[in-house]
């Protein structure tokens, strides 16, 4: 474009007047003890006992299901058996013959129990009722080398499931339970969590708009086909990261977003030949969340499991990422956005005499228009005070050209 640099130079300069970087300290005890999760828009963590929990079940829909082994337990999956009638039989001296799963690394979806041999992981359709029904009969080896057995029996809005304990002693399974885990138990949570150990459901997460980043052990293939258990973050699933070489980007189009849930992962740190933890150099990181906000960050220390603690610096960059260059002589960027004082900044360029603005509510009725000044850089502001709280349309047309984008109004 044939002012674009000097447009963009204008755009960094307001851009680097007003953004700060934040730096944050943040632990997750010594011998990663603690699950920590961290959401950027408030600068906010919360903390959760690492080994109050074995399995996770999916809660956020009554169709959609998933169950996910605790990693920082040491506990193995095994698929012992995929005839549900062989649950009162099972032996784990027979532990060789079975099948070792692991929960996927990429998608919240898919843990262990989902990779078992049945239609559906752990159970096939019932068409009668619409439920899944248990076909698949689990063992769970802990790291002390004691055993459960484990089958989920039901699925439809909820899981009944059953287990038992093997007790060396009898040569045989012992306090065999069984519970019911309702979806409507815990509603702004992605998985309620349940002991086997103590027999309970525990609260161990924050609600699911509270956190971007969840910092944990989990399991990951790191030497081509070798599951092994790592420390790292893994991501909202509401929530895409790109991961890039340098801290510097001129059009979020260059970025390549992805939702798979370790994007972040755990090689932004490394043992260096003195068997201390370093940062990778050039590992840099742009996370969008669930309101188009655009934080990047960057790892600035690791002090491994004797301690726990880490940092991290990240700056909000939405405005300067939302830059949009309709052609090579007309650009735009909204800004901030989300707005909490409902003045919205438009800083545009354009050769053209005809340029207008409008909003719109999410019915498509027409809230605000208005005329703006033409030719060459300008940077409007809008006061939208007069509008409530929520999401709106805003168009912006440049002579042939426009471009809607969505505002949010806090």
């Amino acid at each position: 474009m044939k002012h674009f640099n000097l447009f963009f130079a204008l755009l960094m300069t307001a851009f680097i007047a007003n953004a700060q970087e934040t730096n944050v300290d943040l632990s997750l005890s010594p011998d990663y003890t603690n699950e920590l999760y961290f959401k950027f828009a408030t600068n906010e963590s919360e903390t959760f006992p690492a080994d109050a929990w074995e399995i996770a079940f999916l809660r956020t829909d009554a169709f959609n299901f998933a169950e996910r082994i605790n990693t920082y337990l040491g506990i193995e999956v095994y698929e012992a058996s995929n005839d549900p009638n062989d649950y009162d039989t099972i032996d784990p001296s027979d532990i060789n013959n079975w099948t070792h799963l692991y929960n996927s690394d990429t998608d919240w979806d898919e843990g262990a129990f989902d990779q078992g041999s049945a239609t559906y992981g752990w159970g096939e359709y019932n068409p009668s009722n619409h439920h899944i029904t248990g076909a698949v009969v689990f063992v769970l080896k802990y790291a002390d080398d004691t055993f459960k057995k484990f089958m989920i029996e039901d699925y439809f809005s909820g899981y009944t499931f059953k287990y038992a304990t093997w007790d060396d002693a009898s040569s045989s399974w012992v306090d065999e339970q069984t519970v019911t885990l309702s979806n409507d138990n815990n509603p702004n949570k992605m998985f309620n969590h349940y002991s086997l150990t103590n027999n309970e459901e525990v609260v161990t997460s924050p609600d699911m708009d509270d956190w971007d980043l969840v910092f944990l052990k989990y399991e990951t293939d790191v030497q081509g086909g070798m599951m092994y258990p790592v420390l790292g973050a893994l991501q909202h699933p509401d929530v895409m990261v790109a991961k890039n070489s340098t801290l510097e980007v001129d059009d979020i189009d260059e970025l390549d977003f992805s939702s798979d849930i370790n994007t972040v992962g755990y090689d932004w740190k490394e043992l260096d030949s003195s068997y201390q933890y370093v940062i990778t150099l050039d590992n840099y990181f742009f996370l969008k969340d669930a309101n188009a906000n655009i934080y990047r960050f960057y790892f600035t220390s690791f002090d491994g499991a004797s301690t726990g603690d880490f940092s991290l610096a990240y700056e909000d960059v939405t405005q300067l990422l939302d830059v949009e260059e309709f052609d090579e002589n007309n650009s735009l960027s909204i800004y901030p956005n989300p707005t909490t004082d409902r003045m919205v900044n438009l800083l545009y360029d354009t050769n053209q005499s005809d340029v207008n603005v409008a909003i719109y509510n999410l019915t498509g009725q027409k809230v605000m228009d208005r005329n703006l000044n033409t030719n060459g850089y300008n940077n409007t502001q809008l006061n939208l005070t007069n509008l409530s709280s929520g999401v709106y349309l805003l168009k912006f047309t440049a002579g042939n050209y426009e471009t809607t984008k969505k505002i949010i109004l806090k």
